[in-house]
């Protein structure tokens, strides 16, 4: 089974998760911040991994610390659960349309950290939520999972949606990049014989 629990625990945050990469896209979110377990929640739904996310950050001072965290604690369950990622796709890329809102996503898990962020927010904030964060998260991710991503708003005009867009997309995405291709199942998908 493709699954691990990390534990971080910091004089910031305080975060137990939980991934299973095989799910059904059961979520259990309380990270503190209410728009981050939304678009976590949608993340795990669209991805169809199982996510448990418990996290007591100093939300006091702002959500900086709680998402950037959160995004660590996620890549490094992704790198644990994938092991030597053999027999992975690699691979994963996507369009997804969320109303007015148009959001590419491409992913290839490398063992190489990369972010290409290329979105402009309309707002600076959805409810209290500064959406800078965003990119906090994503890079935070990227960089722990050992993974290119890349992040492309084609349009959009309400922040909420493209933000929704972008989780749902980097769900489906991972998904395909963490799938095992059968017929390639005891292989590592590099001409290197490592990644």
């Amino acid at each position: 089974m493709r699954r691990k629990k990390i534990v971080r625990d910091t004089r910031e945050t305080q975060i137990v998760l939980a991934l299973e990469i095989d799910g059904t896209g059961a979520y259990e979110i309380d990270t503190g911040v209410g728009f981050l377990d939304h678009m976590l929640e949608l993340f795990a739904r669209h991805g169809r991994f199982d996510l448990a996310v418990d996290c007591k950050g100093d939300t006091k001072v702002d959500f900086h610390h709680t998402t950037e965290d959160i995004g660590i604690a996620l890549g490094q369950a992704f790198r644990e659960s994938l092991g030597d990622k053999r027999g992975i796709y690699r691979y994963g890329n996507m369009i997804l349309p969320m109303d007015e809102a148009l959001v590419l996503c491409a992913v290839d898990i490398s063992g190489r950290s990369y972010l290409g962020f290329d979105v402009e927010f309309p707002a600076q904030k959805v409810g209290n939520f500064d959406t800078e964060l965003v990119k906090e998260f994503m890079a935070a991710l990227s960089r722990e999972l050992g993974m290119n991503l890349h992040i492309k708003m084609l349009t959009g005009e309400n922040t909420h949606h493209i933000i929704e867009g972008i989780f749902k997309c980097l769900g489906r995405v991972l998904r395909q990049a963490c799938a095992i291709e059968e017929e390639f199942a005891d292989e590592i998908p590099s001409t290197k014989g490592v990644l």
